[in-house]
């Protein structure tokens, strides 16, 4: 199974200002292709900040690093210069990422007319740490760039959320669907009728008994009516051993339930 450490740059973050759904998003579609998010990180718009956190996460040797945020015009943009500080790369003018950067503007300047000019902040969306590779981001201006250091992939991309996930689904999630070798799967079940502490044990035997799956419950209330739901999820060599899985914990899960009272509605997804 490979690994994945999002790596998500931005003030903006760190004071409230937004909700990190480029990180939701991420999260979950590395999930449905079978990979496994071990941290999600947030840094500010700090040189020393984003380079301690490259090399830190280097160091646990995921086999992705994806940073979102910081590949723009603007000084605060500096998520490439932090990543070439953590690895003690030059900063380059790479001719291929400035080829992008001008041939996005020069549409602009067609569909809005206005005068084209590579100005030094436009270049600078074409400056990448020595090897760094630039990749083609089909929406905006600023590439996305993959650089590889050793075993890890790093990805970096953009912050706007659309085109984040534009660049993800046309480049990144084909790789990552071709490498997988495991299928991620998940049931709920909707529990009336017991208290969460009831249910505790009753999760911790279903694990132990299929140490393939990992149960969270959440307190939910929907119309005045308290519930617990039940995400169960697995991760398994095929799609139909995954759902032979959850069907085995589920049926395990609502016969304890009812044997306590409770009710239990079961939803696939």
């Amino acid at each position: 199974m490979f690994t994945v450490e999002i790596l998500s740059i931005g003030n903006e973050l760190l004071i409230g200002k937004i909700a990190n759904t480029n990180a939701q998003y991420l999260a979950r579609r590395i999930t449905e292709l079978g990979g496994k998010v071990t941290r999600i990180i947030v840094v500010g718009d700090n040189l020393d900040e984003i380079a301690e956190a490259v090399r830190e996460s280097l160091g646990r040797r995921p086999s992705f690093i994806i940073t979102t945020g910081g590949l723009g015009p603007t000084f605060d943009d500096m998520t490439l210069t932090g990543i070439g500080r953590a690895l003690n790369l030059e900063m380059v003018l790479n001719e291929e990422a400035l080829r992008m950067v001008r041939e996005r503007y020069e549409v602009l300047s067609r569909e809005r007319g206005i005068p084209f000019e590579l100005t030094p902040a436009r270049i600078k969306m074409a400056i990448l740490p020595k090897n760094a590779e630039p990749i083609r981001n089909p929406i905006g201006t600023a590439p996305g760039v993959r650089l590889k250091i050793d075993s890890t992939v790093i990805y970096a991309l953009p912050g706007v959320p659309s085109e984040m996930r534009a660049i993800f689904e046309e480049y990144i999630a084909p790789i990552l669907a071709k490498i997988s070798d495991r299928v991620f799967a998940e049931r709920y079940l909707f529990i009336e009728g017991v208290p969460e502490s009831s249910l505790a044990p009753i999760l911790e035997e279903a694990m132990g008994k299929y140490t393939d799956i990992y149960v969270k419950s959440h307190p939910r209330v929907e119309e005045g009516k308290p519930h617990i739901e039940l995400h169960i999820t697995t991760y398994s060599e095929s799609r139909e051993r995954a759902e032979s899985i959850l069907s085995a914990v589920a049926e395990y899960l609502k016969k304890a339930v009812r044997e306590r009272g409770g009710l239990v509605l079961e939803k696939h997804t």
